[in-house]
Formats: C-alpha cells, sequence, structure tokens
C-alpha cells in the first residue's frame, strides 16, 4: 500500500510540474500600449484622440480630393478590419492604393493599439458613430468603405444608416446574416465562453493564436512567424481580452440582417472559397439583397483574402474603383 501511494504521490508531483511548465509558457500578462508602439506603430502610424481614445491610425496618400469628376474617382478609402485584427491587415491593399488616393486605416475600438472602448459599449451602432466621428476628425466628407468580417459589417451598416458618407462599398467575406462557421478559430470559441474569460487574462498560449489564425487561411503556408507575433502581441494589449468577449456579447451576428437591401452605393463583393468561419454562401446572399453588386470569388482563400493574397485582392478594386 505504501508503494502504491509513494507511486500516486509521484504522478500528482509529475501532473503539478507538467501544469506549472505549461502555465509557465503560456503565461501572457496584459501589456501597455507603449511597450508596443514601437514594433507596431512606426511611421506613418499616428495616434488621435476621439470618443476618449488614443486612436491609432494610418492616414496615406494623397489629399487633394474635391468636387470635379476626377477627383470623385479618388474619393478617400476608409479601411476596416475584422475582429482581433488589426489596420496591419490592410498593409497589401494600402501600398497599392496610395499612390492614386487617400487610404484611412485604424484599430478599431476593441482592438490592436487603440484599446477597449472607455463606456464599454460595443454594439455594432456605437462603432458606426465611431468611424463618422472619425471621418469628421479627418475632414472625409464621403468615401469608399471597405471592411473585412466585423469591420464588412460596420462598413455596410455605415451605409445604410449615414449613406452621404458612403460613395462606393467594398464588402470582404463580410458578417451580417446569420450563420453556421464550418469551423471557427478556437481563441474566439474560448472568448464567447464567459467563465473563462478570468482565466485568458493572464494565459494565451502563442499556439493558440496561431492555430486560430491558421483556421482563417485558405493557404496556412503562406502565414510567416511575424504574422503569429502581430495577433499575438497585439491581443495582449491592455483590455483587448476582456473588450473581445463583450464585442461578441454585445454585437450577435445577423441582428440587423433585414437592412441589407437597403444598401444603395456601387457595391463590390469580395470572398474567399475556402472561408469557414463565414462560407462562401453568405456571398451569394449579399448578391442577391444589394441591387446591382458585384460578386468575385477567390476559390483558393479563405477568410481574410485580401491579407492572404492582397495582390490579387486589390486588383479588382482598383478594376470597380475605375469603373
Amino acid at each position: 500500500m505504501r508503494k502504491l501511494w509513494k507511486v500516486l504521490g509521484g504522478l500528482v508531483l509529475a501532473l503539478v510540474v507538467l501544469v506549472g511548465i505549461g502555465l509557465a509558457t503560456a503565461w501572457a500578462p496584459d501589456r501597455d500600449v507603449d511597450s508596443l508602439k514601437a514594433r507596431w506603430a512606426p511611421p506613418p502610424s499616428q495616434f488621435v484622440e476621439l470618443m476618449g481614445m488614443q486612436v491609432h491610425l494610418r492616414d496615406e496618400g494623397p489629399r487633394d480630393e474635391g468636387h470635379d469628376q476626377a477627383a470623385q474617382h479618388a474619393m478617400p478609402i476608409v479601411l476596416l478590419h475584422g475582429t482581433s485584427a488589426s489596420l496591419h491587415t490592410w498593409d497589401g491593399w494600402a501600398d497599392v492604393l496610395r499612390g492614386d488616393r487617400r487610404v484611412i486605416r485604424m484599430d478599431l475600438p476593441g482592438f490592436g493599439l487603440t484599446g477597449p472602448m472607455p463606456d464599454g459599449d460595443y454594439r455594432v451602432a456605437h462603432y458606426v458613430q465611431f468611424v463618422v466621428a472619425l471621418m469628421d476628425k479627418l475632414g472625409v466628407r464621403q468615401a469608399v468603405v471597405a471592411g473585412n468580417s466585423f469591420g464588412g459589417n460596420l462598413a455596410w451598416k455605415l451605409a445604410v444608416d449615414h449613406p452621404e458618407r458612403v460613395g462606393r462599398l467594398v464588402l470582404v467575406d463580410a458578417a451580417g446574416y446569420p450563420h453556421d462557421p464550418k469551423s471557427m478559430p478556437i481563441g474566439f470559441k474560448i472568448a464567447q465562453v464567459s467563465w473563462l474569460r478570468p482565466v485568458l487574462a493572464n494565459v494565451l498560449p502563442r499556439s493558440m493564436i496561431e492555430s486560430s489564425v491558421r483556421n482563417v487561411y485558405g493557404d496556412p503556408s503562406r502565414i510567416m512567424p511575424e504574422l503569429i507575433d502581430r495577433y499575438f502581441e497585439l491581443t495582449l494589449r491592455a483590455g483587448n481580452r476582456q473588450a473581445l468577449g463583450e464585442r461578441f456579447r454585445q454585437s450577435p451576428g445577423g441582428e440587423h440582417a433585414a437592412q441589407i437591401p437597403r444598401v444603395k452605393q456601387p457595391t463590390l463583393i469580395l470572398w474567399g472559397g475556402q472561408d469557414r468561419l463565414i462560407p462562401p454562401d453568405n456571398a451569394d446572399r449579399f448578391q442577391h439583397d444589394i441591387a446591382g453588386s458585384r460578386l468575385v470569388m477567390f476559390d483558393g482563400l479563405g477568410h481574410v483574402p485580401h491579407e492572404e493574397a492582397p495582390a490579387a485582392t486589390v486588383a479588382a478594386v482598383r478594376s470597380f474603383l475605375a469603373q
């Protein structure tokens, strides 16, 4: 019996050691924004005060938009990222578009270096107010608005609520309809389990972030270590993990779907044929409900086609904007 207890004690001790090693490896407390700026906010990044936040943004390209026909074809483009992403997701598009038009992208509240909403309001309507306020702050009367995933939901809702501010619309694997994901990133699953949030406040395995990013790519071989670094480190920005859970809770998918047919702006719909989070049948629904919209499907790409294959996807955007 004494030998049995000794064996069991050894197993328990081994288990405790393994758990301790696991926690030590995954231990990842919040990081203050200043510690992240050097790597993730070099020029042309800037921070502007808005709605009680220091909003991280990049505002690039010519500022000569006006009232003549040529200027209308070069109206600014505002880029809205998806859940748990950042303005960096649009790097490839910005590199191409800023040559002949003003390109504005920001870390939406709750994500990236901007951090959480001071009032804790993560409803879609509040995000719409934020984008309008930022456009006002930057002196942008009207823009082409492009959005991916949650940012796509925000983009079309902005077009419905403030049609005078949106000249054209680009939806990239946009949220909007109730849908059943074929697969969901593990980080998103955990963020929606309220009792796990206190644990995740200080624990975040980098492997979990890598798994989540691989889940939304059509071709995971395109994923480089720096990409994982970016998603991982910006998730650690103080307040972002708590905000993610609230974003899911306060902005349930499909709540405003009945308004989608009210979109009247010229609309381009881009979709990854391998999107397992918001499957391609949602693209068909957007095309059906938005009169005159155009759909371009990228068969080998996933949920973030603008990030996965920027050259191919921005080419479709440039063609659309030239019309």
